[in-house]
Protein backbone atom coordinates (compact mmCIF):
# COMPACT_ATOMS: atom_id res chain seq x y z
CA UNK A 1 0.00 0.00 0.00
CA UNK A 2 2.98 2.40 0.47
CA UNK A 3 4.41 1.64 -2.63
CA UNK A 4 0.92 2.10 -4.96
CA UNK A 5 0.86 5.76 -2.38
CA UNK A 6 4.42 6.45 -3.51
CA UNK A 7 3.89 5.77 -7.31
CA UNK A 8 0.96 7.67 -7.21
CA UNK A 9 2.22 10.73 -5.53
CA UNK A 10 5.28 10.68 -8.04
CA UNK A 11 2.50 10.63 -11.03
CA UNK A 12 3.66 7.57 -12.20
CA UNK A 13 0.82 5.53 -12.37
CA UNK A 14 -1.76 5.45 -15.29
CA UNK A 15 -4.41 3.22 -13.60
CA UNK A 16 -4.63 1.06 -10.47
CA UNK A 17 -7.56 -1.36 -9.65
CA UNK A 18 -7.63 -3.43 -5.67
CA UNK A 19 -7.47 -7.29 -6.63
CA UNK A 20 -9.76 -9.37 -4.91
CA UNK A 21 -11.75 -12.57 -4.51
CA UNK A 22 -11.59 -12.60 -8.42
CA UNK A 23 -7.77 -12.47 -8.60
CA UNK A 24 -5.51 -10.77 -11.07
CA UNK A 25 -8.00 -12.21 -14.18
CA UNK A 26 -10.99 -9.84 -12.83
CA UNK A 27 -8.64 -6.96 -12.28
CA UNK A 28 -7.18 -6.84 -15.45
CA UNK A 29 -10.23 -8.10 -17.66
CA UNK A 30 -11.69 -5.00 -16.33
CA UNK A 31 -9.41 -2.78 -15.91
CA UNK A 32 -9.32 -3.15 -20.05
CA UNK A 33 -13.31 -2.75 -20.40
CA UNK A 34 -13.35 0.68 -20.33
CA UNK A 35 -11.70 1.73 -22.88
CA UNK A 36 -11.35 -1.42 -24.47
CA UNK A 37 -7.96 -2.22 -24.04
CA UNK A 38 -6.33 -5.55 -24.55
CA UNK A 39 -3.52 -7.31 -22.36
CA UNK A 40 -0.34 -9.19 -22.76
CA UNK A 41 0.74 -10.83 -19.88
CA UNK A 42 4.92 -11.29 -19.60
CA UNK A 43 6.94 -14.65 -18.94
CA UNK A 44 7.76 -13.34 -15.54
CA UNK A 45 4.09 -13.61 -14.51
CA UNK A 46 3.21 -16.83 -16.40
CA UNK A 47 3.17 -18.92 -13.12
CA UNK A 48 0.71 -16.73 -11.23
CA UNK A 49 -2.33 -18.44 -10.37
CA UNK A 50 -4.77 -15.99 -11.92
CA UNK A 51 -7.77 -16.49 -10.61
CA UNK A 52 -6.45 -16.78 -6.65
CA UNK A 53 -8.07 -14.15 -4.34
CA UNK A 54 -5.19 -11.67 -4.22
CA UNK A 55 -6.94 -9.23 -0.99
CA UNK A 56 -4.19 -6.81 -0.16
CA UNK A 57 -2.94 -6.59 -3.82
CA UNK A 58 -2.92 -3.97 -6.68
CA UNK A 59 -2.48 -4.24 -10.34
CA UNK A 60 -0.95 -1.09 -11.74
CA UNK A 61 -0.74 0.01 -15.18
CA UNK A 62 2.76 2.40 -14.68
CA UNK A 63 2.39 5.83 -16.94
CA UNK A 64 3.64 6.42 -20.40
CA UNK A 65 6.83 8.47 -19.19
CA UNK A 66 7.68 6.02 -16.31
CA UNK A 67 11.04 4.87 -16.60
CA UNK A 68 12.45 1.27 -14.97
CA UNK A 69 14.99 4.37 -12.77
CA UNK A 70 11.79 5.95 -11.73
CA UNK A 71 10.34 3.04 -10.32
CA UNK A 72 13.54 2.33 -8.94
CA UNK A 73 14.13 5.67 -7.18
CA UNK A 74 9.71 5.32 -6.07
CA UNK A 75 11.05 1.83 -4.29
CA UNK A 76 14.25 2.87 -2.73
CA UNK A 77 12.47 5.44 -0.99
CA UNK A 78 10.38 3.40 1.21
CA UNK A 79 13.34 1.99 2.34
CA UNK A 80 12.76 -1.62 1.39
CA UNK A 81 15.32 -4.01 1.69
CA UNK A 82 17.23 -5.65 -1.58
CA UNK A 83 15.78 -8.64 -0.99
CA UNK A 84 12.02 -8.05 -0.41
CA UNK A 85 11.84 -6.12 -3.52
CA UNK A 86 10.67 -8.86 -6.10
CA UNK A 87 7.94 -10.10 -3.93
CA UNK A 88 6.57 -6.24 -3.97
CA UNK A 89 6.52 -5.59 -7.75
CA UNK A 90 6.34 -8.21 -10.27
CA UNK A 91 6.11 -7.64 -14.03
CA UNK A 92 2.66 -8.39 -15.02
CA UNK A 93 2.54 -7.88 -18.52
CA UNK A 94 1.80 -5.10 -21.16
CA UNK A 95 -1.73 -3.28 -22.16
CA UNK A 96 -2.32 -4.03 -26.11
CA UNK A 97 -4.16 -2.45 -28.77
CA UNK A 98 -5.83 -5.49 -29.86
CA UNK A 99 -8.50 -6.20 -27.58
CA UNK A 100 -7.45 -9.42 -26.69
CA UNK A 101 -6.43 -11.16 -23.29
CA UNK A 102 -3.38 -13.22 -23.96
CA UNK A 103 -1.44 -15.54 -20.88
CA UNK A 104 0.77 -17.76 -20.70
CA UNK A 105 0.81 -18.65 -24.84
CA UNK A 106 -3.41 -18.47 -24.78
CA UNK A 107 -5.36 -15.93 -26.30
CA UNK A 108 -8.94 -15.14 -25.53
CA UNK A 109 -11.12 -12.38 -27.56
CA UNK A 110 -11.94 -9.86 -24.79
CA UNK A 111 -15.07 -9.28 -27.03
CA UNK A 112 -16.30 -12.92 -25.97
CA UNK A 113 -15.63 -12.20 -22.35
CA UNK A 114 -17.49 -8.79 -21.89
CA UNK A 115 -20.36 -10.61 -23.58
CA UNK A 116 -19.93 -13.40 -20.65
CA UNK A 117 -19.65 -10.81 -18.12
CA UNK A 118 -22.73 -8.42 -19.08
CA UNK A 119 -24.99 -10.80 -20.88
CA UNK A 120 -26.56 -12.27 -17.72
CA UNK A 121 -28.50 -9.01 -16.79
CA UNK A 122 -29.53 -8.99 -20.44
CA UNK A 123 -33.02 -11.02 -19.63
CA UNK A 124 -33.37 -8.12 -17.05
CA UNK A 125 -31.92 -5.27 -18.34
CA UNK A 126 -31.76 -5.32 -22.50
CA UNK A 127 -28.85 -3.29 -22.92
CA UNK A 128 -28.87 -4.23 -26.88
CA UNK A 129 -30.01 -2.78 -29.98
CA UNK A 130 -29.50 0.59 -32.34
CA UNK A 131 -33.28 1.51 -31.81
CA UNK A 132 -34.79 3.73 -34.57
CA UNK A 133 -32.45 5.71 -36.57
CA UNK A 134 -31.80 9.57 -34.84
CA UNK A 135 -32.21 12.51 -36.98
CA UNK A 136 -29.34 14.59 -37.37
CA UNK A 137 -30.73 18.14 -38.28
CA UNK A 138 -28.34 21.18 -38.59
CA UNK A 139 -29.40 23.42 -35.97
CA UNK A 140 -30.34 27.25 -36.35
CA UNK A 141 -28.27 29.18 -33.95
CA UNK A 142 -30.44 31.97 -33.66
CA UNK A 143 -29.74 35.58 -32.44
CA UNK A 144 -26.92 35.22 -30.30
CA UNK A 145 -27.42 36.93 -26.47
CA UNK A 146 -23.95 38.95 -26.52
CA UNK A 147 -23.72 39.65 -22.57
CA UNK A 148 -25.97 40.76 -19.97
CA UNK A 149 -26.42 44.80 -20.24
CA UNK A 150 -26.03 45.23 -16.52
CA UNK A 151 -22.31 44.13 -15.99
CA UNK A 152 -20.89 42.85 -12.39
CA UNK A 153 -17.76 42.18 -11.32
CA UNK A 154 -18.64 38.77 -9.51
CA UNK A 155 -21.54 37.64 -10.51
CA UNK A 156 -24.02 36.37 -7.37
CA UNK A 157 -25.29 33.03 -7.88
CA UNK A 158 -27.80 31.08 -5.84
CA UNK A 159 -28.34 27.67 -5.44
CA UNK A 160 -31.34 26.20 -3.52
CA UNK A 161 -30.98 22.62 -2.39
CA UNK A 162 -34.01 20.99 -1.82
CA UNK A 163 -34.31 17.75 0.83
CA UNK A 164 -33.06 15.00 -1.57
CA UNK A 165 -30.31 16.96 -4.11
CA UNK A 166 -26.79 16.02 -3.60
CA UNK A 167 -24.60 18.26 -6.29
CA UNK A 168 -24.44 21.09 -4.71
CA UNK A 169 -21.03 21.48 -3.22
CA UNK A 170 -19.68 20.20 -6.87
CA UNK A 171 -21.91 23.10 -8.18
CA UNK A 172 -21.00 25.44 -5.62
CA UNK A 173 -17.10 24.66 -6.60
CA UNK A 174 -17.60 24.80 -10.50
CA UNK A 175 -19.26 28.55 -10.13
CA UNK A 176 -16.51 29.75 -7.50
CA UNK A 177 -13.94 28.77 -9.25
CA UNK A 178 -14.93 30.50 -12.48
CA UNK A 179 -15.42 33.74 -10.07
CA UNK A 180 -19.31 33.77 -8.94
CA UNK A 181 -19.88 34.81 -5.54
CA UNK A 182 -22.38 31.53 -4.77
CA UNK A 183 -25.20 31.68 -1.89
CA UNK A 184 -25.89 27.74 -1.15
CA UNK A 185 -30.37 27.94 0.37
CA UNK A 186 -31.30 25.17 2.45
CA UNK A 187 -34.72 24.70 1.36
CA UNK A 188 -36.84 23.42 4.90
CA UNK A 189 -39.78 21.36 4.52
CA UNK A 190 -40.10 20.20 8.23
CA UNK A 191 -42.98 22.53 8.96
CA UNK A 192 -46.09 24.61 7.11
CA UNK A 193 -44.02 27.93 8.89
CA UNK A 194 -40.17 26.43 7.58
CA UNK A 195 -41.38 26.41 4.53
CA UNK A 196 -42.77 29.89 4.51
CA UNK A 197 -39.74 31.09 5.70
CA UNK A 198 -37.28 29.18 3.29
CA UNK A 199 -40.11 30.60 0.55
CA UNK A 200 -39.57 34.31 1.40
CA UNK A 201 -35.64 33.69 2.27
CA UNK A 202 -35.43 32.28 -1.59
CA UNK A 203 -36.98 35.07 -3.03
CA UNK A 204 -34.89 37.36 -1.67
CA UNK A 205 -31.90 35.82 -2.32
CA UNK A 206 -33.11 35.30 -6.48
CA UNK A 207 -34.12 39.21 -5.81
CA UNK A 208 -30.28 39.94 -5.01
CA UNK A 209 -28.57 37.15 -7.68
CA UNK A 210 -27.87 37.23 -10.94
CA UNK A 211 -28.10 33.44 -12.28
CA UNK A 212 -30.27 30.67 -10.45
CA UNK A 213 -28.65 27.12 -10.51
CA UNK A 214 -30.92 23.90 -9.43
CA UNK A 215 -28.72 21.48 -8.91
CA UNK A 216 -29.19 17.84 -9.28
CA UNK A 217 -30.11 14.67 -7.11
CA UNK A 218 -33.08 12.87 -6.16
CA UNK A 219 -35.70 15.43 -4.66
CA UNK A 220 -38.80 14.22 -2.63
CA UNK A 221 -36.57 10.31 -3.41
CA UNK A 222 -38.32 11.18 -6.57
CA UNK A 223 -41.35 9.84 -5.22
CA UNK A 224 -44.07 8.79 -5.77
CA UNK A 225 -44.05 8.56 -9.40
CA UNK A 226 -41.89 10.76 -11.03
CA UNK A 227 -39.06 13.53 -9.87
CA UNK A 228 -38.97 17.06 -9.44
CA UNK A 229 -42.16 17.42 -8.16
CA UNK A 230 -41.42 19.21 -4.69
CA UNK A 231 -39.38 21.83 -6.76
CA UNK A 232 -41.54 22.02 -9.21
CA UNK A 233 -44.54 23.00 -6.72
CA UNK A 234 -42.15 25.21 -4.52
CA UNK A 235 -41.19 27.42 -7.69
CA UNK A 236 -44.67 27.62 -8.57
CA UNK A 237 -45.58 29.31 -4.96
CA UNK A 238 -46.78 33.21 -6.83
CA UNK A 239 -44.01 34.76 -4.97
CA UNK A 240 -41.42 32.54 -6.55
CA UNK A 241 -42.64 32.39 -9.65
CA UNK A 242 -42.53 36.11 -9.61
CA UNK A 243 -38.86 36.63 -8.89
CA UNK A 244 -37.73 34.20 -11.58
CA UNK A 245 -39.60 36.56 -13.69
CA UNK A 246 -38.25 39.72 -12.77
CA UNK A 247 -34.71 37.91 -12.69
CA UNK A 248 -35.31 36.57 -16.51
CA UNK A 249 -37.54 39.15 -17.92
CA UNK A 250 -36.33 42.36 -15.81
CA UNK A 251 -33.07 42.11 -14.82
CA UNK A 252 -31.39 39.89 -17.70
CA UNK A 253 -30.86 37.35 -15.57
CA UNK A 254 -29.87 33.33 -16.20
CA UNK A 255 -31.03 29.90 -14.96
CA UNK A 256 -29.44 26.66 -15.43
CA UNK A 257 -30.63 23.18 -14.05
CA UNK A 258 -28.77 19.72 -14.53
CA UNK A 259 -30.58 16.69 -14.08
CA UNK A 260 -33.16 16.78 -10.99
CA UNK A 261 -32.31 20.50 -12.22
CA UNK A 262 -33.12 19.52 -15.63
CA UNK A 263 -35.91 17.82 -14.86
CA UNK A 264 -37.68 21.17 -12.56
CA UNK A 265 -36.70 23.27 -15.70
CA UNK A 266 -38.91 20.92 -18.61
CA UNK A 267 -41.86 20.57 -15.95
CA UNK A 268 -42.20 24.49 -14.78
CA UNK A 269 -41.83 25.34 -18.43
CA UNK A 270 -39.18 27.24 -18.42
CA UNK A 271 -37.27 25.44 -21.03
CA UNK A 272 -38.58 25.00 -23.72
CA UNK A 273 -41.06 27.75 -23.32
CA UNK A 274 -39.09 30.21 -20.80
CA UNK A 275 -41.10 31.18 -18.74
CA UNK A 276 -43.31 29.40 -15.94
CA UNK A 277 -46.47 28.31 -17.06
CA UNK A 278 -49.45 25.72 -16.63
CA UNK A 279 -48.27 21.85 -17.92
CA UNK A 280 -50.78 20.58 -20.32
CA UNK A 281 -51.03 17.45 -23.04
CA UNK A 282 -48.67 18.58 -25.43
CA UNK A 283 -45.76 19.94 -23.00
CA UNK A 284 -42.40 18.15 -22.96
CA UNK A 285 -41.12 15.91 -20.24
CA UNK A 286 -38.60 13.82 -18.93
CA UNK A 287 -39.60 10.51 -17.52
CA UNK A 288 -38.20 6.71 -16.84
CA UNK A 289 -35.15 5.72 -18.64
CA UNK A 290 -35.49 3.26 -21.63
CA UNK A 291 -33.62 0.79 -19.92
CA UNK A 292 -35.76 0.53 -16.79
CA UNK A 293 -32.93 1.32 -14.43
CA UNK A 294 -30.81 4.34 -13.63
CA UNK A 295 -27.65 4.91 -15.52
CA UNK A 296 -24.82 6.07 -14.53
CA UNK A 297 -21.74 6.10 -16.16
CA UNK A 298 -19.48 8.74 -18.97
CA UNK A 299 -21.45 9.98 -22.60
CA UNK A 300 -20.26 11.77 -25.23
CA UNK A 301 -22.37 14.72 -26.03
CA UNK A 302 -21.82 17.25 -28.77
CA UNK A 303 -22.65 21.45 -28.68
CA UNK A 304 -25.02 21.83 -31.21
CA UNK A 305 -26.07 25.65 -30.82
CA UNK A 306 -24.03 28.50 -29.03
CA UNK A 307 -27.12 30.34 -29.03
CA UNK A 308 -27.38 30.35 -24.82
CA UNK A 309 -25.08 32.43 -23.14
CA UNK A 310 -24.01 28.87 -20.60
CA UNK A 311 -22.81 27.69 -24.31
CA UNK A 312 -20.88 30.88 -25.47
CA UNK A 313 -17.33 29.69 -24.29
CA UNK A 314 -18.32 26.01 -26.46
CA UNK A 315 -17.68 25.75 -30.20
CA UNK A 316 -20.54 24.57 -32.35
CA UNK A 317 -19.86 20.49 -32.79
CA UNK A 318 -17.68 20.11 -30.03
CA UNK A 319 -17.91 16.98 -28.50
CA UNK A 320 -17.52 16.74 -24.81
CA UNK A 321 -17.26 13.70 -22.68
CA UNK A 322 -19.92 14.40 -19.43
CA UNK A 323 -20.82 12.13 -16.25
CA UNK A 324 -24.83 11.31 -16.01
CA UNK A 325 -26.48 9.48 -13.11
CA UNK A 326 -30.41 9.33 -13.42
CA UNK A 327 -33.30 7.04 -13.47
CA UNK A 328 -35.40 9.44 -14.99
CA UNK A 329 -33.26 11.14 -18.10
CA UNK A 330 -35.67 10.49 -21.38
CA UNK A 331 -36.72 13.49 -23.19
CA UNK A 332 -40.40 12.96 -25.32
CA UNK A 333 -41.75 15.97 -27.04
CA UNK A 334 -44.32 15.93 -29.90
CA UNK A 335 -43.16 16.61 -33.47
CA UNK A 336 -44.72 19.77 -33.47
CA UNK A 337 -42.69 21.15 -30.14
CA UNK A 338 -39.30 19.47 -31.54
CA UNK A 339 -39.69 20.97 -35.07
CA UNK A 340 -40.22 24.66 -32.90
CA UNK A 341 -36.99 23.80 -31.26
CA UNK A 342 -34.94 22.62 -33.58
CA UNK A 343 -35.92 26.15 -35.89
CA UNK A 344 -35.63 28.23 -32.87
CA UNK A 345 -31.91 26.87 -31.92
CA UNK A 346 -33.35 25.06 -28.92
CA UNK A 347 -31.63 21.96 -29.20
CA UNK A 348 -28.09 22.94 -27.55
CA UNK A 349 -26.81 19.40 -27.17
CA UNK A 350 -27.09 15.75 -28.50
CA UNK A 351 -25.65 12.36 -27.09
CA UNK A 352 -23.58 11.64 -29.83
CA UNK A 353 -21.44 8.48 -30.63
CA UNK A 354 -17.25 8.69 -31.31
CA UNK A 355 -18.03 10.25 -34.68
CA UNK A 356 -20.10 13.26 -33.41
CA UNK A 357 -23.61 11.49 -34.78
CA UNK A 358 -26.41 11.23 -32.33
CA UNK A 359 -27.96 7.86 -32.30
CA UNK A 360 -30.33 5.85 -30.39
CA UNK A 361 -27.86 3.07 -29.45
CA UNK A 362 -28.27 2.96 -25.75
CA UNK A 363 -24.57 3.00 -25.69
CA UNK A 364 -24.76 6.19 -26.75
CA UNK A 365 -27.71 7.37 -25.36
CA UNK A 366 -28.15 5.86 -21.90
CA UNK A 367 -31.90 7.01 -21.63
CA UNK A 368 -33.72 6.92 -24.88
CA UNK A 369 -34.13 10.79 -25.38
CA UNK A 370 -35.86 11.84 -28.32
CA UNK A 371 -33.51 12.63 -31.09
CA UNK A 372 -30.76 12.18 -28.49
CA UNK A 373 -31.49 15.42 -27.00
CA UNK A 374 -29.17 16.04 -24.03
CA UNK A 375 -29.75 20.02 -22.96
CA UNK A 376 -32.20 22.37 -24.39
CA UNK A 377 -32.96 25.80 -23.82
CA UNK A 378 -35.19 28.79 -23.60
CA UNK A 379 -36.10 30.53 -26.51
CA UNK A 380 -33.94 33.11 -25.97
CA UNK A 381 -31.64 31.08 -24.11
CA UNK A 382 -31.26 32.53 -20.53
CA UNK A 383 -32.25 29.07 -19.17
CA UNK A 384 -30.16 26.24 -20.16
CA UNK A 385 -31.50 22.62 -18.91
CA UNK A 386 -29.12 19.69 -19.13
CA UNK A 387 -28.61 15.74 -18.01
CA UNK A 388 -25.02 15.60 -17.83
CA UNK A 389 -23.19 16.71 -14.66
CA UNK A 390 -21.00 19.42 -16.16
CA UNK A 391 -20.24 20.51 -12.69
CA UNK A 392 -18.58 17.11 -11.99
CA UNK A 393 -14.94 17.91 -13.43
CA UNK A 394 -11.98 18.10 -11.07
CA UNK A 395 -7.95 17.54 -11.04
CA UNK A 396 -7.75 13.79 -10.39
CA UNK A 397 -10.52 12.64 -12.37
CA UNK A 398 -11.51 10.51 -15.29
CA UNK A 399 -8.16 9.45 -15.56
CA UNK A 400 -7.34 7.12 -18.58
CA UNK A 401 -10.63 8.03 -20.52
CA UNK A 402 -9.90 9.58 -24.11
CA UNK A 403 -11.81 13.08 -25.20
CA UNK A 404 -12.30 16.78 -23.90
CA UNK A 405 -13.58 16.11 -20.48
CA UNK A 406 -14.32 19.64 -19.28
CA UNK A 407 -17.45 21.83 -20.64
CA UNK A 408 -16.79 25.39 -19.66
CA UNK A 409 -20.33 26.19 -18.97
CA UNK A 410 -19.68 28.35 -16.09
CA UNK A 411 -17.61 30.02 -17.78
CA UNK A 412 -20.13 31.34 -20.00
CA UNK A 413 -22.93 32.10 -17.55
CA UNK A 414 -20.66 34.05 -15.58
CA UNK A 415 -19.11 36.16 -18.64
CA UNK A 416 -22.44 36.64 -19.60
CA UNK A 417 -22.45 39.50 -16.53
CA UNK A 418 -18.84 40.55 -16.93
CA UNK A 419 -17.32 41.31 -19.94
Amino acid sequence: MNLTEELIGRGLVAAAYAVGFGGFAEALFKMGVGNGIGFTGSQEAADIDLFAPEYGSFAIELAADCTEEALAEAVAALGFEDDCVPCIVTDLGETAADYAFTWAGETICMRKLQEAWEAKLEPVFPYRGAGEETPAPKFSNGPILLGAEGKVARPRVVIPVFPGNNCEFDSARAFERVGADVETLIINNLTPEAVAESTQKLCESIGRSQIVFIPGGFSGGDEPDGSAKFITAFFRAPQVTEAVRDLLQRRDGLMLGICNGFQALVKLGLVPFGDIRPMDADCPTLTFNNIGRHQSRLVRTRVNSNLSPWFSACDPNELYTVAISHGEGRFVASDAVLAEMQAKGQIASQYVDAAGVPSMDLDVNPNGSVWAIEGITSPDGRVLGKMGHSERSGAGLYKNVPGTLYQPIFEGGVKYFVD
